[in-house]
């Protein structure tokens, strides 16, 4: 029998290990930034072309690399960081196993320039495929600039898979917030198809959040910081009233390197309890610093997951920390921009006297003490006797309503819901009782416009009938440089809804018209939220754009109506509500509605 192992070449072992270091464009930029920030860079720019898969660049004022030095990078396994087994237990810098300029070169064409401070000249480099094309002195500044060109071009299935422009811009843009927070000590550029994104000056990390993120964050931080002999937790954390939908600004930086954690994020989760509103997430940027031999950070490629030695420790202390910071922020303390921590001196509380006026200077706005039990009105109740004090009674067909997804059926034995001449009760604002065959159906108010603007807009999105309304005066809005590569990712999409703007330059955009059935209010506020909505239905759920967008716009205005109806609009919602595909369930599979049958009613008189 013939030898049939062998040895693969270097080039194909090197794309293989490619397709671990090298997933997209964003691979390349993380992996870049990341050597410049060990090259002891003190200003690094990234220049991007057509999303990363015509031009990835960094260029950096770093130590530079000897001639030497930049034709050893590119060989597998070769780095400066490890030379002994106990090294690889101490590690404190980004990279160290030497394998992405290795992986990248694969993949693409690069051009390397660099120069060690102090010398007379410097070295280019050409790879092409694992190939050194070309290698010769130059004349350039000292640092280093890295060139990566037709990312994948050898590997055209790879290429393939790559997502559109817009997805691809917005992985970048994570990349580059996350090494930008990691290190505000570091002055950033970003410059995508020759315009800038970002202008990051070096400073302290409040001013780097607040570059990054935007100026509403000033007033939305709390200092966070815990030293332990263990280990020590800084950073910022977000109060609990500017808790967003998504998870999107939630950051762990581990001896500066960014990392994903459940766990962690639990702590953090649960120091906030009983203080968050439901299914919201808190911002907040937390750099833990241990000592290199308590964790284990070469257990992913990517190097995103960790290992504690002692995870229980850990949960602890991050959980005390945040604990911490919110009981000494307890009174929305103003931050001082120009420290990196500024507690604000304790105010005492001013508790009102009686049940008037108690939205006061020092009082906390939007608390109402209740009024006394003697003066509850008792106007209404006789509603609920009109229909046998009339002898109203509903006799109509049966009818079955399916859940989606063959989860069942809800009754076989009730009857349809009343229509616009019969009588439906609003309780509380919230919910609508209507008489049916077999008791009472309870229809949750919120829950049924969710389905019934769903239905409405996926019907918009896939017949494109589009009707908008124009604002009188066109809003200019500003968006996060992540939030606008998302406006534009769904830009066809938008304007099927009936949004209708145009871009401004940068990462502002102007809104000419919006949806016709959607009030004329708070434009900005509305775009801002659907895209927040969108982003949190991304993280959670797989849908495509289409199913995604309209699932957004309709959480979001059903939250926004009026919750006071009349009795018209009570029975044209429940006419409506009954004329949708599936009128039981949400797009999200809550319940629209309850039946409460006369047997249940009937027990709950006889009990005791």
């Amino acid at each position: 029998m013939s030898d049939i192992i062998h040895l693969l070449p270097d080039y194909l072992a090197n794309q293989i290990a490619a397709g671990e270091v090298v997933q997209r464009p964003s691979s390349v930029v993380k992996e870049l930034l990341e050597n410049a920030i060990d090259a002891r860079a003190t200003s690094v720019q990234l220049i991007v072309k057509e999303a990363g898969k015509q031009l990835v660049q960094v260029v950096d004022n770093g130590i530079g690399m000897s001639e030497t030095d930049a034709r050893m990078c590119f060989e597998r396994h070769a780095t400066s960081k490890i030379k002994s087994t106990e090294d690889l237990f101490r590690i404190r810098t980004m990279g160290f196993r030497g394998e992405a300029m290795a992986s990248i070169g694969a993949v693409a064409q690069v051009e390397l320039k660099t120069k060690p401070h102090g010398a007379e000249t410097g070295t280019r480099l050409l790879v092409e495929g694992s190939t050194v094309a070309a290698q010769e002195p130059a004349a350039i500044a000292a640092g280093t600039s890295i060139a990566v060109k037709n990312l994948f071009y050898n590997v055209p299935a790879r290429r393939n898979f790559l997502k559109t422009n817009a997805v691809e811009m917005r992985h970048i843009l994570d990349e580059f917030q996350r090494v930008a927070l990691a290190y505000p000590e570091v002055a950033f550029t970003l410059h995508h198809n020759d315009v800038e994104i970002f202008s990051l000056p070096a400073g302290k990390l409040s001013q780097r959040i607040v570059g990054v993120f935007g100026n509403n964050y000033k007033e939305q931080m709390a200092g966070c910081e815990e030293e332990t002999p263990f280990m020590s937790v800084r950073g910022y954390i977000g109060k609990p009233e500017f808790a967003k939908k998504t998870r999107g600004e939630q950051f762990f930086f581990v001896n500066n390197r960014f990392i994903k954690s459940g766990y962690l994020n639990h702590a953090v989760m649960t120091a906030y309890e009983g203080l968050l509103p439901k299914d919201s997430h808190p911002f907040y940027v937390l750099f833990i610093d241990i000592e290199p031999e308590r964790i284990d950070i070469n257990v992913h490629p990517t190097k995103t997951e960790i290992k504690f030695e002692d995870e229980k420790t850990v949960y602890a202390i991050v959980h005390a920390a945040v604990k911490k910071s919110l009981g000494t922020h307890n009174i929305a303390p103003s931050l001082d921009f120009q420290s990196d921590v500024n507690f604000a001196p304790l105010q005492p509380i001013r508790m009102p006297h009686g049940g008037e006026g108690f939205e006061k200077e020092g009082t906390f706005p939007g608390f109402k003490v209740p009024s006394s039990p003697k003066k509850a009105s008792v106007n209404g109740w006789e509603q609920l006797y009109e229909p046998l004090r009339n002898g109203q009674a509903i006799e109509q067909e049966e009818e079955r309503i399916t859940s989606p997804s063959g989860m069942g059926l809800l009754d076989d034995t009730f009857a349809a819901p009343m229509t616009t001449s019969s009588k439906t009760l609003q309780v509380h604002h919230k919910y609508l009782l209507v008489q049916v065959k077999s008791g009472v159906m309870i229809i949750d108010q919120q829950a049924a416009q969710e389905r019934i603007l769903y239905e409405k807009y996926m019907a918009s999105l896939q017949k494109k009938m589009v009707t908008s309304q124009a604002l009188l005066f066109p809003q200019t809005i500003e968006l996060s440089p992540t939030d606008s590569a998302l406006v534009k990712e769904l830009r066809a999409e938008f304007q099927e809804l009936g949004f209708q703007f145009e871009d401004f330059g940068g990462n502002t955009i102007i809104l000419n018209a919006i949806p016709a059935d959607v009030q004329a209010a708070n434009e900005k506020e509305l775009l801002e939220e659907l895209i927040e909505q969108y982003k949190n239905n991304l993280a959670t759920l797989k849908l495509d754009k289409r199913e995604n967008l309209a699932r957004a716009m309709a959480k979001r205005l059903a939250s926004k109506l009026q919750p006071r109806m009349s009795d018209l609009e009570m029975n044209s919602l429940v006419d409506k509500l009954f004329g949708c595909e599936v009128p039981n369930y949400t797009p999200g599979g809550q319940k629209t509605l309850v039946i409460m049958e006369l047997g249940q009613l009937h027990e709950l008189f006889l009990k005791g």
